[in-house]
C-alpha cells in the first residue's frame, strides 16, 4: 500500500501527520510511504530523516499524491488539494465536519474516503487512535507558558532577600484532557490552582492534582453525555454556572478556558462583567476560541486587552509545540493504520464502530 504525507498548507500550522518513527514501523509492515519535500521540517524533522525511515521524497507536491492509496495529513485539504487525490483514495485527517461540506461534496465527486480524525469514538479501543486527546494534552500544557508568560508576576511562591512573593492563582474551566493538563501544568509551576466542571466525574480528577474544585449545585453525574462530554445547560443551570463562576473569578491571576460541547458553539461562561471585576493584570487563555469562546469577549488569535485584563484567543497552539505535537498525532495515526490495514490492504469496514464513526465518504456518497 502507497502512503502519502503530504505538506501541510493551512495557515500557522507546523505539525506533520507522520513523522520518522512512525514511517519506519510502516515500512518494515511492507507499506510504501512517500512523503512530499519539507513536510516535515517545521516540526524538525528533515527529508534525510525520513528517508533514513525507508520513505522514498517527493520533488513536490504533485508527485508525492501520484499513486496514493492513503493520503494522510494534520488538517483536511482544501478544494484545489483535492484534486491532486487520485480517484477511489482515501484521506485521513482532521476534517472540521461542521465547516466541511464543500470538501465533503469534492471528495464525494472524486469517490474518495474520508476519515475525520475528531470523530475518533470514545471507547477503550480507540483511546490510541485519539488525536483530539492527545492534542488537548499539548494545548493545556501550552496554555499555561502562554498564560504565565503575559502575567505581571511569578506564579510560584519565592523567598528572596527582597521579601517573600505570593503565588498567583490559577483557575481552569472545564476539566477534560485540556483542563486536567492545564491545571497539572500550572501547579508544577507553583501556583494554587482550582478547576470548574459541571460533570461529577470531574470533582475527583481535579483533586487528584492538586487542585481546588470550585462547587456548584449543577454539578452531577447528569451533566455528562455517554461520550464522557459535558452536555448542553438549561437556562436556569447556565444561569447558576456562571454565578459560580462570578463568585470565584475575581480573585484569580490566571485562567484557562477549555470547556465545549461537541458539534456546538462553545458555552459562554466568563461575561464582560466578569473580566471587569479582575484585577488588571488577570491574564485569560481561552481554548475554546475556535468554537466562539468560552468569554464573550474573545476574538480567534487575537489579545484583547480589557480594562487590563488580557483575553487570549487561542489558535492552534498544538501547532506551537510542533515536534511533540508531531508525534503524539504520528502515533495516533500509525495505530489508526494498524486498525484499518487488512493482509497488506485498506480496509474501511463501515460496520466497525471505529472505521464507521469516522467515514464522512466513501464509495462516491456523503455518509455525515
Amino acid at each position: 500500500m502507497r502512503i502519502c504525507v503530504a505538506a501541510e498548507t493551512a495557515p500557522r500550522e507546523h505539525r506533520v501527520a507522520l513523522v520518522p518513527d512512525s514511517v519506519a514501523k510502516l515500512v518494515k509492515a511492507g507499506h510504501e510511504v512517500v512523503v512530499q519535500t519539507g513536510a516535515g521540517a517545521a516540526a524538525f524533522h528533515d527529508d534525510a530523516s525520513y528517508v533514513a525511515a525507508g520513505a522514498t521524497i517527493a520533488a513536490d507536491e504533485a508527485s508525492a499524491y501520484v499513486g496514493a492509496h492513503v493520503v494522510v495529513r494534520v488538517q483536511r485539504p482544501d478544494e484545489r488539494e483535492v484534486t491532486l487525490i487520485p480517484e477511489g483514495a482515501t484521506v485521513i485527517s482532521l476534517m472540521a465536519p461542521a465547516s466541511a461540506a464543500p470538501i465533503v461534496a469534492a471528495l464525494t465527486a472524486r469517490k474518495v474516503t474520508s476519515l475525520a480524525l475528531e470523530l475518533v469514538p470514545r471507547i477503550t479501543r480507540a483511546q490510541s487512535m485519539d488525536v483530539l486527546s492527545s492534542q488537548a494534552t499539548v494545548a493545556g500544557y501550552r496554555a499555561v507558558l502562554v498564560g504565565a508568560s503575559l502575567l505581571p508576576r511569578f506564579l510560584p511562591m519565592l523567598t528572596t532577600a527582597a521579601g517573600s512573593i505570593t503565588p498567583a492563582k490559577a483557575f481552569v474551566i472545564g476539566a477534560g484532557v485540556a483542563g486536567l493538563q492545564a491545571l497539572a501544568t500550572a501547579r508544577r509551576l507553583g501556583a494554587v490552582t482550582s478547576g470548574f466542571d459541571v460533570r461529577a466525574a470531574a470533582a475527583e480528577q481535579v483533586k487528584s492534582l492538586g487542585a481546588t474544585f470550585v462547587q456548584s449545585d449543577v454539578v452531577s453525574a447528569a451533566a455528562e453525555d455517554k461520550g464522557g462530554y459535558a452536555k448542553a445547560q438549561s437556562d436556569d443551570e447556565a444561569t447558576r454556572t456562571l454565578a459560580t463562576i462570578a463568585k470565584h473569578i475575581k480573585d484569580q491571576d490566571l485562567v484557562i478556558t477549555t470547556a465545549a460541547i461537541p458539534g456546538r458553539a462553545a458555552p459562554k461562561l466568563i461575561t464582560a462583567d466578569m473580566v471587569h471585576s479582575m484585577r488588571a493584570g488577570s491574564v485569560i487563555v481561552d481554548l475554546a476560541a475556535d468554537t466562539g469562546g468560552n468569554c464573550e469577549l474573545t476574538k480567534l488569535g487575537e489579545t484583547v486587552n480589557e480594562n487590563g485584563v488580557l483575553i487570549i484567543g487561542a489558535f492552534n497552539l498544538p501547532a506551537t509545540m510542533p515536534t511533540h505535537a508531531s508525534q503524539m498525532f504520528s502515533r495516533n495515526v500509525l495505530t489508526l493504520l494498524q486498525h484499518l490495514v487488512k493482509d497488506g490492504a485498506l480496509n474501511i469496514d463501515l460496520a466497525d464502530e471505529i472505521t464507521g464513526a469516522m467515514t464522512l465518504t466513501h464509495d462516491g456518497q456523503a455518509r455525515k
